[in-house]
């Protein structure tokens, strides 16, 4: 493969797909933890683990993942010059999107880490499916490449 990459180019594309995998795992976790966090009564031990699953799921796997996946993600544009393309610019604007999100799930956690969950278990429900929509189309983007 051309470009600076030259042949670490599908080892990065592969930790790329790798990390895209394990944060959009933690992002389909996450909001059903906070769906059954709600019904869990303030105090309560099973409110207090969910709690650690929640910050460990965040710090653990999608911080990390997220950042790789961006990391490794603008390594690979740069190496085939996608910036001018407008599938990658549908891409990025996405991918921001789906960036913004992960940081308001992270002050949701935030919110239920000191008792203050202002949310339903119906809005958990509805934003659980908000980051699924977004890789369908980020992956559409990338793979096909409509224009």
């Amino acid at each position: 493969m051309a470009g600076f990459l030259g042949d670490a180019y599908l080892w990065v594309k592969s930790l790329h797909i790798l990390a895209v995998i394990a944060w959009m795992a933690g992002f389909l976790y996450l909001p059903r933890l906070f769906v059954y966090h709600c019904s869990a009564e303030i105090g309560s031990k099973q409110s207090e683990t969910f709690k650690v699953m929640e910050r460990r799921l965040l710090r653990a796997i999608m911080n990390p993942a997220m950042l790789v996946a961006w990391a490794a993600g603008l390594a690979l544009a740069a190496n085939i010059d996608a910036w001018s393309e407008g599938w990658f610019h549908v891409k990025l604007t996405l991918l921001i999107v789906l960036t913004v999100l992960h940081m308001v799930a992270a002050r949701w956690r935030r919110a239920f880490a000191e008792d203050a969950n202002r949310h339903s278990e119906r809005f958990y429900r509805v934003m659980n499916e908000v980051p699924a929509v977004l890789m369908i189309a980020i992956v559409v983007m990338a793979v096909v490449k409509p224009f």
